[in-house]
């Protein structure tokens, strides 16, 4: 498929391997934008495609989860309502949750995933088997991922990703 010519043999690689993508929620699955009315309820604007390919990478037998910096009611929502596997919200030590879930889950860092954007994220995506950041993060994260997206947080990041990772494994079927 032409879309994924751009991608080095070495990142397929690495993407076959994967059984768990996890992703940091604002500036991945959001624009990084927050909108506050005069009460304080905050808003945020979610990709459809990055809630959709889930279900495809379930089919697939892959795992999916969020760890977001934040603990805000709306990012829950979304997250039940995208039906990811887990969701772990105002995490401070990302590293120290994943570690812990895939020793439960009984699978290797090389066959994670991580996209992030920011600090909060850096010490995890370099100890995961495959790791992202969106086309706007911050160009240190950008400079020590496996991968940058081309697509910004918020506009289908993770869904391109995904979209990799199904292609890899030979899942991402497309027919007309």
């Amino acid at each position: 498929m032409d879309q994924f010519k751009h991608i080095p043999g070495t990142l397929l690689q690495k993407a076959k391997l994967i059984k768990l993508l996890v992703s940091d929620l604002d500036g991945v699955l959001t624009d990084g934008g927050i909108i506050l009315d005069d009460n304080g309820m905050e808003y945020k604007k979610f990709q459809v495609k990055d809630g959709q390919i889930i279900a495809y990478l379930k089919l697939s037998g892959i795992q999916t989860g969020i760890l977001s910096g934040r603990n805000v009611k709306v990012s829950q929502i979304r997250c039940e309502q995208m039906k990811v596997d887990f969701h772990y919200h105002g995490v401070r030590d990302k590293w120290a949750t994943l570690k812990e879930i895939i020793e439960k889950k009984a699978i290797s860092t090389s066959e994670v995933a991580y996209i992030g954007d920011d600090l909060i994220d850096l010490e995890l995506l370099g100890k995961v088997g495959l790791s992202a950041a969106p086309a706007d993060a911050m160009g240190y994260i950008r400079d020590k991922v496996d991968y940058v997206t081309l697509t910004k947080g918020g506009k289908g990041a993770f869904r391109e990703l995904a979209d990799i990772i199904l292609f890899a494994q030979g899942g991402l079927k497309i027919s007309i």
